[in-house]
């Protein structure tokens, strides 16, 4: 039957048309959800993946652990980046605007988990403000980005500030 087909992967949020497009009233100006797109990295096994689940804390990675205050409490933690990446569009097409990474661990065998949730509220803020921030990743968590971000659409990497490729070392 169809429940054996394996669920297609879930890509970035589709960039909406403007609901306020044309009246100039409520909402003009407001930052929305709709073109923000959480991308993990989970640095051990060198992928990156979207799951729109951590929009509300709620991502596979994230479901049925225990988020404590600080790193050392979660000494086994594997470690992830949440990337909060936001799409917006210029001339030439939609571009990658901002790329902002938080870190995280998580510890399945005891369901602990460390992560700092003013930085993941304050993280996904500066992405939709259009802010490049992962100049504190490790190098490696960088490329994979970069190659996820490529091979998602290549136009759209290209489109992006060269800021965005500066930092990822991936010109």
């Amino acid at each position: 039957m169809e429940e054996n087909k394996k669920k297609k992967s879930i890509g970035f949020n589709i960039i909406k048309s403007d609901p306020t497009d044309g009246h100039g009233g409520y909402g003009v100006g407001a930052l929305s959800l709709d073109n923000v797109s959480p991308v993990f990295i989970d640095i051990e096994e060198g992928e990156a993946f979207v799951d729109i689940g951590a929009m509300h804390a709620r991502s596979v990675v994230e479901k049925g652990i225990k988020f404590l205050k600080t790193k050392e409490e979660v000494p086994n933690g594997k470690p992830y980046w949440l990337v909060w990446v936001t799409i917006d569009r210029k001339a030439e097409g939609p571009y990658y605007a901002g790329v902002a990474a938080c870190e995280m661990t998580v510890d399945r065998s005891i369901r602990r988990g460390y992560k700092s949730l003013p930085e993941h509220v304050n993280r996904m803020d500066k992405s939709m403000k259009r802010h490049i921030i992962v100049e504190h990743m490790d190098e490696r968590s960088k490329e994979i980005l970069a190659g996820y971000l490529k091979k998602h659409d290549k136009h759209m990497w290209e489109h992006s500030d060269q800021k965005l490729k500066d930092d990822l070392n991936a010109n």
